[in-house]
């Protein structure tokens, strides 16, 4: 029988964890992790959108054998939860993503990385072992940069690429703005660089150099450009790739880019689009057969005035019906949470920033934390619902409750 691990009694919840990381975090990381797009309404709703459920526990069931467990990439995984993608997480604590993929190896959770990592892909999969592990992807205007890394992420046994696809233009992020965020020495975005000394290594976020001194002195370019219309012409982002330059791809569109991408991804990796919210593009997903699809708003950071992600999720879920797996993240701070986002059809949900308040709080140690809090909650929830399986989760166990207070029935 497992041994059941001590309560950290300095933090019991989600939302503790949450404090514990705005006291340990500096002004700089702390805005650029938390803030949402403009007024930030969306990252709001996005937690906000749960309150709207009740559960509906039923009774006298033999609860006594409770399997949290999924099929997810062909395995079974522990929890119906993976760790999302979120970028530079050394502005959390020094040991960044290798500790987040040894904390996720520890629980069996998948982990998602972020292609601006402060960890090259190898070195997390190495501390990931055999643990499964995804790589979110930004697909560049010069392709040859998402495709040297689409190769690398095969090699280190990447089980899929998640397309962010809500990333044409970036959205407005005053705080960003304000602080003039800047990449502090010495992270790096890893990823972008076959030599650890070039400029593109010390590239941050809006192209320029953290260490543009050095750069001038060796002769390199420090800064970035990103793409434009010159003319009837498009001309793609020059220089080092950054996130401000490179990431933002306003010519993304479906018949070319996502053949494209399952051509270079397939066999050996699955090709999934992060930042569906749409019934039309759920169906548009399908039709260019892809093998899942994550239900996101890019965690507020985009389109401030979008539906959260729990109030996108029935349509997408009723347009797919069933033919791919229909994933969430976005504002689940609670077991309950979890609960409730499979019983509206979620066939899996992502954590995104609660593994990064984790990491801040006490590094490998705070994201088990996380995780456990989260597994420990959803196993209670599961279990005073009257489930035993995670098939057993739908909507006859929620009820919608209106601004009125009154409450309805799925």
């Amino acid at each position: 029988m497992a041994t059941q691990q001590p309560h950290d009694l300095d933090c019991l919840t989600i939302a503790e964890l949450e404090r514990h990381a705005e006291q340990r975090m500096d002004k700089q990381t702390r805005d650029y992790y938390n803030e949402g797009a403009d007024s930030g309404s969306t990252l709001l709703e996005n937690s906000q959108a749960y309150s709207k459920y009740r559960i509906r526990p039923r009774v006298l069931r033999d609860i006594s054998l409770i399997d949290t467990s999924c099929l997810l990439f062909g395995a079974r995984s522990p929890l119906p939860v993976g760790v999302a993608p979120t970028a530079m997480q050394c502005l959390a604590h020094p040991d960044g993503e290798a500790a987040t993929a040894r904390a996720c190896r520890e629980a069996g959770v998948v982990m998602g990385l972020s292609s601006f990592a402060t960890t090259t892909l190898e070195d997390v999969a190495a501390a990931s072992g055999d643990n499964p592990r995804v790589l979110q992807l930004y697909l560049f205007e010069e392709r040859e940069h998402s495709r040297k890394l689409i190769q690398r992420a095969k090699a280190a046994g990447y089980k899929a690429v998640f397309l962010t696809v809500d990333t044409p233009m970036l959205g407005r992020r005053n705080l960003e703005i304000r602080n003039q965020f800047k990449l502090p020495k010495p992270y790096k975005i890893a990823n972008f660089t076959e030599d650890s000394d070039s400029a593109a290594s010390k590239t941050v976020m809006d192209g320029a150099s953290s260490d543009t001194g050095a750069d001038e002195r060796e002769g390199k370019k420090s800064t970035s450009a990103p793409g434009h219309r010159d003319g009837g012409q498009r001309k793609p982002p020059a220089g080092p790739i950054s996130f401000h330059t490179h990431a933002p791809n306003p010519t993304l569109c479906w018949d070319r880019d996502i053949d494209w991408l399952r051509k270079e991804c397939k066999p050996e990796m699955e090709v999934w689009i992060k930042g569906i919210a749409t019934s039309e593009d759920a169906l548009l997903a399908v039709h260019h057969r892809v093998d899942g699809i994550v239900v996101s708003n890019h965690g507020g950071r985009q389109l401030n005035g979008a539906l959260a992600t729990l109030d996108a999720l029935p349509e997408v879920v009723d347009a797919v019906q069933g033919k791919i797996p229909v994933h969430i993240d976005g504002g689940i701070r609670h077991g309950t949470e979890i609960f409730k986002a499979l019983a509206l059809g979620a066939d899996f949900v992502w954590i995104g920033r609660p593994v990064l308040w984790g990491l801040s709080y006490k590094g490998q140690e705070g994201v088990e934390l996380c995780l456990r809090l989260l597994r420990d909650e959803f196993t209670l929830c599961m279990g005073l619902a009257g489930t035993v399986k995670v098939s057993e989760i739908s909507k006859d166990y929620l009820v919608k409750v209106d601004k009125s207070g009154f409450v309805s029935r799925l």
